[in-house]
């Protein structure tokens, strides 16, 4: 079996209490909550630990200190092997008052005092075969014995570090420490001397300061600043390299740091190098915030997943908040500025909180329409190239000859046209006006195609006869 991937940190308890709020309290401007259900799960290095568990093959097992309710703690932690100091006190509690996604109130209880670290705890550490540490500034990782093996293992397996404001430093020798932006600039603030002008230059050369910064400062491979939903910042040795996130509609983005951490280290245990166990990492907080993050996530059920986002959940969304949803389409083979005034075009018509879906012709169709050296670019990257459009919200692929049929799925209240034509013939129409919607056209830019490009890409004919 796999050594363990050993979680070390400070264990708490969330609660989120919802409910709805339909009145005010007579006696104070304050919202009164009627409490429809109680959620409990772990929190902290819990939480983490839990996550990890659930996308490793390896055991996970977690180091922390736990107090008089400790059993009721180790019940929520089902699947994580536990390796516990002992404290006084119970374990500290946030519980969370929610209206619908909206959180009121956050009180804090409960609290341990002074861990006693015993061997068993050290030999956790010890036969780690990866470590990740998720400090919550509640002292376990300030303990001396404990972080005398943490640099000793770092000089012999993968370290993650997940810092607090209120907690220790990262050991010397961790291969990744995870702060996010607002944390990365507490602690370079207290560096001496150092400057922060580069705060001005904005993203993304701001975290890669401030990792450079911090990489020198604890001694430690690389550092990872992320920065919520514009992903993270890479920072090692050789250099900087930066993940954009992709937007997660809605969410909870509560416990988005856990799982970023926990994708991180399970990466790194396996082998995989710093900027993969990054992407990875960055990827899989983006999709935990979209299905809810930590408050969708009971004990004993695995955690959500939120699923590539559909075209039909694209257009769905977009309906509930009564936004317009806009389409158009074509082969899109090889981009070109007739295309990018198009899809500016048709992005505008949508409006500023509607959305843009692209019906594109699938690989069969463009063959059949184009002839059969078509298309140039296959279907997959010309999907990819379209959804990395700012202008663009998702991508339909038909296989059909004309877009009919996925437009009778999508139901879009504006199908926009590029180019000269005259939108009373076209064969879709009918049955877009027939449910309400609106057919236009939009300019276009003269001469510009794909097949025009093609042809001038075409080597000319080598001549026969005559003198060369």
């Amino acid at each position: 079996m796999s050594a363990p991937l050993v979680i070390v940190g400070d264990c708490l308890r969330d609660v989120d209490v919802h409910g709805a709020v339909d009145r005010l309290c007579p006696d104070a401007p304050a919202p009164v909550l009627a409490a429809e259900s109680r959620r409990e799960r772990p929190g902290g290095a819990g939480l983490t630990a839990l996550l990890a568990s659930r996308s490793s093959s390896r055991p996970v097992r977690l180091v922390t200190a736990l107090g008089e309710d400790a059993e009721s703690l180790r019940a929520l932690l089902e699947g994580v092997d536990v390796v516990a100091a002992t404290a006084a006190g119970t374990t500290p509690t946030k519980t969370r008052m929610l209206a619908g996604d909206r959180v009121l109130l956050r009180v804090d209880a409960g609290g341990l005092g002074d861990a006693e670290v015993s061997s068993e705890v050290l030999d956790a550490i010890t036969g780690a075969g990866a470590l990740l540490v998720s400090d919550y500034g509640r002292g376990l990782t300030a303990d001396p014995a404990v972080r005398e093996a943490l640099t000793a293992a770092a000089t012999r397996v993968p370290l993650v570090w997940d810092p607090h404001p209120h907690g220790a430093p990262p050991v010397p020798g961790a291969m990744l420490v995870t702060p996010n932006m607002s944390e990365a600039r507490g602690y370079v603030s207290e560096i001496p001397g150092y400057s922060r002008e580069f705060r001005s230059r904005g993203f993304p050369h701001e975290p890669a300061a401030l990792g450079e910064a911090l990489r020198g400062h604890w001694g430690v491979d690389a550092v990872a600043v992320t920065a919520g939903s514009r992903g993270a910042v890479l920072r090692g040795a050789t250099g900087t390299s930066v993940t954009p996130a992709d937007p997660a509609r809605g969410g909870d983005p509560c416990g988005a740091g856990d799982r970023f951490a926990a994708t991180a280290a399970v990466a790194l245990a396996n082998g995989a190098a710093l900027d993969d166990a990054v992407r990875a990492a960055v990827a899989a907080a983006a999709d935990f915030v979209a299905a809810g993050g930590a408050g969708a996530l009971d004990a004993g059920d695995p955690e959500p997943e939120a699923g590539p986002e559909t075209p039909t959940d694209v257009v769905a969304a977009a309906r509930e908040r009564g936004a317009t949803v806009v389409a158009t389409g074509g082969c899109f083979d090889l981009l070109h500025a007739g295309h990018a005034r198009t899809l500016a075009a048709a992005r505008r018509l949508a409006g500023e909180d509607g959305v843009l879906v692209v019906c594109l012709n699938s690989d069969a169709s463009v063959r059949r329409l184009k002839g059969p050296d078509r298309p140039v670019v296959a279907e997959a990257d010309r999907v990819e190239m379209l959804r990395a459009l700012a202008a663009v919200d998702a991508v339909e692929v038909f296989d059909e000859d004309d877009p009919r049929t996925v437009l009778e799925r999508l139901r879009p209240d504006v199908w926009v046209k590029g180019g000269d034509y005259a939108t009373d013939e076209l064969p879709e129409t009918p049955l877009v006006r027939g449910w309400g919607g609106e057919v236009v056209a939009v300019p276009y830019h003269a001469g510009r195609s794909s097949t025009r490009l093609l042809a001038r890409l075409e080597p000319e004919p080598v001549p026969t006869g005559g003198t060369p």
